[in-house]
Order: C-alpha cells, then structure tokens, then sequence
C-alpha cells in the first residue's frame, strides 16, 4: 500500500478513536483501519450505514450476507475479520463456518440463511444481471420488503468497503483467536471464489 496513512498519534479524534478499538481488542492497528483512517468521516458514514440495516435483518443475516459477499469477491480481509465476528457473536462454530463458506447448503443452514448467501454472492459476481426473480426468493422465505433491501445494502456496503481495500493493495494480517485451520479456510474460500467470480 502505497498511500500515507495518520500516524498513531494523529490528533484527530475520529482517527485516535478508530485505532484505539483496534489497540484494545487486539493489541495492534490493522492496515484496513489504517486504510480507511485516511478518510475517517467516510468510516463513519459506512459504519452508519451498517447500524441502518442491522436492526430490521439482525446479526445472523448481515453476517452472512457480509461472508457471502465478501467470499464471492475473494476479500480475505473481510472474510477473516468477519469470520472472526461471526464466531464472537456466536452465530456458527469454526468447523460450522468452514462448511458453510465450502457449501451452504449442505453445511445444514435453513432456506432462509441460504437464499441470504445466495443473493449476497449473486450481487457481488453479477448485480446488473439480477431481476425481481432474486428479491422473489427473499420474499419467499418470509423476508419484509425493507429486510430485502437492507439485505440488499449489506452485500453492497461489503462491495464497497472490500473492494476499497483490494484496489488500495492494503496488506493482509493474520486476525488474532482465529485457529490457523479457520484462518486457512477463510483464505482458500476467498481464493476459491474470487477465481470463480
């Protein structure tokens, strides 16, 4: 990554704030927060966005919709740093996740989790060849309106803030409490779908 990023004792508050989240949960400062500290008022503006659609999908969805995206467009940050999430939270075991990022739906998710995934992916490799058909599939496993479309703003919210980090070249570190097994999963589906994308 070629970009000057704020030094740790940058004097902005929105800066300090950022890397002190990163210092207290892990005792370092990721090169993603790095990234995005060059413009903090843009992170928080994403972050906003995130605690807009979280409330009417709830965590379970937006983090698989999050791994979803994040693995259809082979983003390794994001699909460690979520992964790492989705284990804190609760919402799957590692050998859980490593089977659903492989396969879905043999890895024992119910039709609504899957048709979840299934969107995230399909907007992340091809979104201008989606029609109603794919918002239908949501509907049909009892997602709202306003839970297709925040559904919808959380796969994109990942383009956006994946993709970000893969055309700025940030460097990817090892996420601390995840297994070296998980972190191996988590990479080999990113490599795996992004070359499928």
């Amino acid at each position: 990554m070629i970009i000057s990023t704020p030094h740790e004792d940058d004097p902005d508050p929105q800066v300090a704030a950022m890397y002190a989240h990163d210092l207290e949960a892990d005792g370092l400062v990721f090169s993603h927060t790095r990234a995005m500290a060059v413009n903090p008022a843009a992170h928080a503006a994403f972050e906003a966005l995130v605690r807009a659609v979280v409330p009417s999908i709830g965590l379970r969805v937006y983090e698989l919709a999050t791994l979803a995206g994040a693995a259809a467009i082979g983003s390794v940050h994001c699909l460690l740093a979520h992964g790492r999430k989705t284990l804190d939270a609760g919402l799957l075991d590692e050998d859980g996740l490593a089977l659903v990022l492989r396969d879905p739906e043999a890895a024992g998710l119910d039709e609504r989790d899957v048709a979840v995934m299934a969107f995230a992916a399909r907007l992340s490799q091809d979104a201008a060849s989606m029609t109603d058909d794919d918002s239908a599939r949501l509907r049909a496993v009892g997602f709202s309106d306003r839970q297709i479309v925040d559904i919808a703003l959380a796969a994109g919210a990942r383009n956006l803030f994946s993709r970000t980090l893969q055309a700025l070249a940030v460097p990817i570190e090892d996420v601390p409490r995840l297994s070296p097994q998980l972190s191996q999963a988590l990479r080999e589906a990113a490599e795996r779908r992004g070359a499928a994308a």
